[in-house]
């Protein structure tokens, strides 16, 4: 590309400063004209806030026009903007926009000191709801969608349904005793939340608005110390019924090794 340099004393400047205009004479921007500032120590600025900046409180550039290099009232240098925007857009018309640069604010900054950005600091407090962060939307009554399954033995055999409390009661549309097993079974598996039920009366009028998806379908219930002392008698009673069964089956392995070491021997 060849490009045609001027530079030239900035009287609008403190003394030292220097103007340089680069007048493109070839390729898709030819005609149009770059200005950029060096002062005295040779430093290169492109654009009005660097200057801005950089010279700081030494002098205001609020009325300094970047591409006259001169110091013009407000209104003059609104209508000097203006004519410039008319000269690039008929400079530009009919030709790509092949400039990828960022575009740079050409307004004078309020800070007149480099400015530090915090962006973490001890009394700033963000909440999370962790809740939400780590658990997914479920389906309203997506239970009922185990209704009809059965388990059965490795013998095929349909293996006999637990039976519930009276004191839980299913809550839904269509609702047994199977779903709400279930749901509490499903309930106990993936949530580490206490087991209460639906805890508000209106899930019971219209579930499908005011239904605790994180509980299973039944009613609120109360689990009191009788029933815990019966479902302790029911863990010792299981217990021992499975301590007999390992020492019946220790007994028989026994008898059967005394009866293959006495064939060997013999």
């Amino acid at each position: 590309m060849i490009m045609e340099k001027k530079r030239m004393d900035c009287p609008s400047l403190p003394p030292g400063w220097k103007k340089e205009e680069v007048i493109r004479k070839s390729g898709l921007s030819a005609g149009k004209c770059d200005v950029y500032y060096y002062s005295p120590k040779g430093k290169k600025f492109r654009s009005k806030p660097q200057l801005s900046r950089y010279l700081g409180n030494t002098i205001d550039l609020g009325c300094f026009d970047f591409r006259t290099g001169k110091m013009m009232m407000p209104s003059k240098l609104q209508k000097n903007k203006q004519r410039l925007r008319n000269e690039n857009l008929i400079i530009n018309k009919g030709k790509p926009d092949l400039n990828t640069a960022l575009p740079i604010r050409q307004t004078a900054s309020i800070f007149k000191q480099p400015v530090t950005k915090v962006v973490n600091h001890p009394s700033n407090k963000v909440k999370t709801d962790l809740q939400r962060a780590t658990e997914q939307p479920r389906q309203l009554f997506w239970e009922k969608r185990l209704k009809g399954l059965r388990v059965s033995a490795i013998t095929e055999e349909v293996l006999r349904t637990m039976e519930l409390p009276k004191g839980l009661t299913s809550v839904g549309p269509d609702t047994s005793d199977e779903t709400l097993l279930s749901a509490i079974a499903s309930a106990l598996h993936m949530s580490s939340s206490p087991i209460t039920g639906q805890t508000t009366s209106a899930a019971e009028k219209n579930p499908a608005i005011w239904l605790n998806t994180s509980q299973p379908l039944c009613k609120a219930f109360i689990v009191t110390d009788q029933d815990i002392r019966e479902q302790e008698l029911k863990v010792i009673q299981a217990r021992r019924c499975l301590e007999d069964a390992l020492m019946a089956d220790g007994l028989a392995r026994a008898v059967e090794s005394s009866r293959d070491s006495e064939d060997k021997a013999a």
